[in-house]
């Protein structure tokens, strides 16, 4: 009997989908990310799921609003993923 999916080797998409725990090497949703204001420019490290209103140091407008799960950047804000 053949299997249709391949168990050892899955594809990126399919391990992306899986919760986290269930997944071939164990690894979690969220990180951290470099969010850019958009009033002064300047770069603030948020976590994704933040649990606090984040604010500018520089110009004290608001970078993210928390939600339910992943926080909510405010409008003309970009951000980037961390690596490491």
């Amino acid at each position: 009997m053949v299997l249709a999916v391949d168990l050892l080797n899955p594809t990126i998409e399919s391990e992306l989908r899986q919760h986290k725990l269930k997944r071939l090497v164990q690894s979690p949703n969220s990180f951290f990310m470099d969010v850019k204001c958009s009033g002064c420019f300047n770069i603030t490290t948020v976590f994704s799921n933040s649990q606090t209103v984040v604010v500018c140091p520089g110009c004290s407008t608001v970078l993210c609003q928390p939600t339910g799960g992943r926080a909510r950047l405010t409008e003309g804000c970009s951000f980037r993923r961390k690596t490491n």
